[in-house]
């Protein structure tokens, strides 16, 4: 699956990238984007304060027609075309049957998800694996393919590269 053809960006004042889950969340939610639309978050690298825009893809321009003047009449800057190739998936087809256990062959079956590749090894995932979503699946665009980082856990299952509960920097101190 390549990405839709249609797409736009969305500037926040969001720092952090739970924030800004949030808020793509939210946003689709209210917008009652389908389930076939694609949501986003990218890390701005522009100069300016460090900032997480967001971006929508549709197959239907219809869809973020309708998006864009929401988004407008809300105060967003929304700009054509993602931010960048290299999004952080957050809405995407597929990813609320993403729950529980499933093997990397059923994870692909399910999700708008092309690849899953585990960190330190060479060639993709054997599709027999088993991946402990812990309900957060966040895959990234690279190459125009939707592939999800993943990492040896216990019990020779795998688990998505991003925690869903990160630990704060310093956190200790």
């Amino acid at each position: 699956m390549t990405p839709p053809p249609y797409a736009l960006g969305v500037d926040t004042e969001e720092t952090g990238l739970r924030a800004a889950d949030h808020l793509l969340l939210d946003l689709a939610a209210r917008l009652g984007l389908p389930e076939d639309v694609f949501g986003c978050t990218h890390l701005v690298r522009d100069g300016g304060p460090r900032r997480v825009a967001l971006s929508l893809a549709a197959a239907d321009a219809a869809v973020l027609d309708a998006a864009r003047a929401a988004l407008t009449d809300q105060g967003y800057a929304v700009t054509d075309g993602a931010p960048d190739r290299s999004g952080r998936a957050v809405l995407y087809p597929g990813a609320a049957r993403l729950t529980g256990t499933l093997t990397v062959a059923e994870l692909l079956e399910r999700s708008a998800i092309e690849r899953v590749r585990v960190l330190g090894t060479p060639g993709p995932a054997d599709p027999g694996l088993h991946l402990v979503t812990r309900e957060f699946v966040r895959p990234q665009w690279e190459d125009g393919v939707l592939v999800l980082a993943a990492m040896p856990h216990a019990g020779g299952t795998l688990v998505p590269f991003e925690d869903p509960d990160p630990t704060p920097c310093c956190a200790d101190h």
